[in-house]
C-alpha cells in the first residue's frame, strides 16, 4: 500500500492542449500524455529557471519528487521530437488540486 499523495499546488496552464507534427492527421499519430504536475515541474524549472529545490517548494513538494517529474516531463516532450508523436497536456489535475 503506497503513501497517499500530497496535493501538489499548479498554477500555470499550457496554451494549447495537443502539440502535433504538421500534415499528419491525428488518427494516424502515436500520443504521449504530459501530466499537468510534469508540465508544471518543466515550466518553473527550464521556462522560469528556479532552481530545484525553490520550484519544489512552490509546488509544495520535495526536491527529489521534482526532479522526478522533470525528468519524465523533458523524457516524453523528446519522445515527441524525435519520434513524431502528438504531446497530450492533460490539464486536469488528478489529485485534489490546489490550482491558483
Amino acid at each position: 500500500m503506497g503513501r497517499t499523495k500530497i496535493p501538489r499546488k499548479i498554477c500555470g496552464r499550457a496554451a494549447n492542449s495537443c502539440f502535433k507534427p504538421n500534415g499528419v492527421p491525428m488518427a494516424q499519430l502515436a500520443q504521449q500524455i504530459l501530466a499537468a504536475d510534469e508540465f508544471e515541474a518543466m515550466r518553473l524549472v527550464d521556462w522560469q529557471g528556479l532552481q530545484q529545490q525553490e520550484a519544489a517548494s512552490e509546488m509544495n513538494i520535495s526536491r527529489q519528487t521534482l526532479a522526478n517529474l522533470v525528468k519524465a516531463a523533458r523524457f516524453k516532450v523528446t519522445d515527441c521530437l524525435l519520434h513524431g508523436k502528438a504531446l497530450m497536456i492533460d490539464q486536469h489535475h488528478k489529485d485534489p488540486p490546489l490550482l491558483l
